[in-house]
């Protein structure tokens, strides 16, 4: 039964105003569910982060959203994905977004300029009440489970904020308050912190000229040794700059952020560009003047590549975990936030057509196994088996990648980089739309 237009529609309190979060809510209100809430830890909604990218299936919700020219205001329209030597030899290149057959682009974007698109469009749509900062969720508990008497409320959840005495009673509670979510400790609460698998990353936005055809992400290196991804995230603007999102990863010995529990970065904290360049002695280019860019970085964050186990379940009662709260995958595939993304709407796709309960099972059945699939090939670092055996082949680089690799084995890369986005052109043309129609 369809939740639409009842007399009692649900209460629906949403944990974070994360990409995930936000998402959740401007697809809730799209689907015709009106009563809907947002607690953010944080006071201040402050443009802090760096790039991300956004793969075509995430770039169709935000369009059918009704957001696809605000995006593509403020993104740049990614064309290709190049795999480079740490000496500069080309390895592999694809199409990407439209030209790789796509009816929708894929997007580089900053974090800050995409999280503000979506805050104004929750505060135009859902009106600036919708949305409280500084109320950090806690735990939840049952509402049925409390009451202690025989008429008690219908099946909901009781959210304990920070600091205040009373809860806020709720019929659905969605956990999108990330990697370390109150909502996910409170379903298990002897998970322990996010695993780490030893590789550090520094990560900065510098303004710089643009590289190749500024609509290109490079990836450099491998995981065997040292790792770097380069992408704009802005146009040129008049003086021919733009910004350029990158990080750099290595394994180290040391982690300056180990005895955190939380294990996340702090973007107010910055590392001297000397701690990232002495990984990058003697790399060259004849595209891309990495060292100056890694010099002229304003801020560089240094974080661990973390991530956690797959759940047996994302759903206990009326609480239920989206994007990183119940599917974290390392950066490698660049696809964490367009995973969220897609949560959003296929759960509220779901509460639209079913009850609270119905729904939710819909909804994990649908996501549950495909981003299962996901975080097991991040895990694997796709694609850098292949990139390892270049370098054990090639350490001193190459003139022509053919003479290194047979053409069979490098198209394992188109595999690989599809295992990591999830979807194909074909499959995301044809799927039907997501969105709720009267």
């Amino acid at each position: 039964m369809s939740l639409v237009g009842t007399r009692n529609p649900p209460r629906i309190l949403i944990a974070g105003a994360g990409i995930g979060g936000l998402t959740t809510a401007l697809s809730l209100h799209a689907a015709g569910l009106r009563d809907v809430r947002i607690v953010e830890a944080c006071p201040n909604l402050r443009a802090v982060g760096a790039g991300i990218n956004l793969q075509p299936a995430a770039v169709r919700e935000l369009t059918e959203l009704g957001l696809g020219q605000a995006l593509d205001a403020c993104a740049v329209a990614t064309g290709r994905l190049e795999f480079h030597h740490r000496y500069g030899g080309l390895i592999w290149s694809e199409p990407r977004g439209r030209d790789a057959g796509y009816h929708w682009p894929q997007y580089s974007v900053h974090r800050a300029a995409l999280q503000e698109l979506l805050l104004a469009a929750v505060r135009e749509r859902l009106g600036p009440q919708a949305l409280s900062t500084g109320r950090r969720l806690l735990r939840y508990e049952h509402a049925d489970r409390t009451a202690g008497s025989r008429e008690a409320a219908p099946a909901g959840v009781l959210a304990f904020l920070d600091g205040e005495s009373e809860p806020i009673a709720c019929d659905l509670l969605i956990g999108a308050d990330g990697i370390n979510s109150a909502v996910r400790a409170t379903m298990y609460p002897d998970e322990g912190p996010p695993l780490r698998n030893g590789i550090s990353m520094w990560r900065g936005v510098t303004e710089a000229p643009p590289f190749l055809d500024a609509r290109t992400m490079v990836i450099i290196g491998c995981n065997a040794r040292v790792k770097a991804v380069v992408y704009p995230v802005t146009r040129p603007g008049p003086d021919g700059r733009c910004l350029l999102n990158w990080v750099v990863e290595a394994r180290t010995a040391d982690d300056p952020s180990a005895d955190d529990p939380r294990g996340g970065a702090d973007w107010d904290r910055s590392v001297p560009a000397d701690e990232v360049l002495a990984h990058l002695g003697g790399w060259r280019s004849d595209f891309l003047d990495l060292h100056a860019v890694v010099s002229a970085a304003p801020l560089i964050g240094r974080y661990p590549m973390i991530d956690r186990d797959p759940l047996p379940t994302w759903r206990d009662g009326r609480a239920v975990l989206l994007g990183d709260a119940a599917h974290p995958v390392y950066p490698t595939g660049s696809n964490g936030a367009s995973q969220a993304i897609v949560d959003a709407r296929v759960l509220a796709w779901a509460l639209a057509r079913h009850d609270v309960e119905q729904a939710l099972a819909r909804y994990e059945a649908t996501r549950l196994p495909q981003t299962t699939r996901v975080l097991g090939a991040h895990r694997r670092l796709e694609p850098d088996p292949v990139l390892r055996q270049v370098e054990a082949l090639a350490p001193d680089g190459f003139r022509d990648i053919r003479h290194v690799l047979p053409d069979d084995r490098l198209d394992d890369m188109r595999s690989c980089t599809r295992q990591v986005t999830g979807t194909d052109a074909t499959a995301l043309n044809e799927r039907s739309s997501w969105s709720v129609t009267a």
